[in-house]
């Protein structure tokens, strides 16, 4: 069961290097200011997960533990629905893809995130020393 999470940090990682390219390359030109900002941060967003999830799967090498498998679980459904509908947000006058669709998602992903890293905490307090 620890192999998807090694999986799930490579392709996260893999395709937050991959938008981000595209946007300083590809998107620039389409896309305003603003909207240029908003891809680049479902880009760092997803880049700081991938790497939570990566660590995760380093401790459940060592560990197993429910929480810490959890927290990576809310780590990859946040980069979902966080970075994922902030790239639609970005993206939404090349798309069509209506904002009141989106909007309410980007919020659910930040939540995931949140409680991943309050799981990990928990397994920080259960740790011996």
């Amino acid at each position: 069961m620890k192999k998807p999470f090694l999986i799930a940090a490579a392709l996260t990682g893999f395709t937050a290097v991959i938008f981000g390219a595209f946007g300083a390359h590809g998107l620039r030109p389409l896309l305003s200011p603003d909207h240029l900002a908003l891809w680049e941060k479902g880009v760092q967003y997803q880049l700081y997960h991938a790497l939570a999830i990566f660590m995760c799967y380093l401790f459940l090498k060592k560990d197993y533990t429910i929480l810490v498998r959890n927290a990576a679980i809310c780590f990859l459904l946040g980069i979902f629905c966080f970075s994922g509908s902030l790239y639609l947000l970005a993206t939404r006058e090349l798309t069509g893809i209506p904002t009141i669709i989106l909007g309410p998602i980007t919020p659910i992903g930040g939540f995931f995130f949140i409680v991943g890293w309050g799981l990990l905490f928990l397994q920080a307090l259960k740790e011996e020393k």
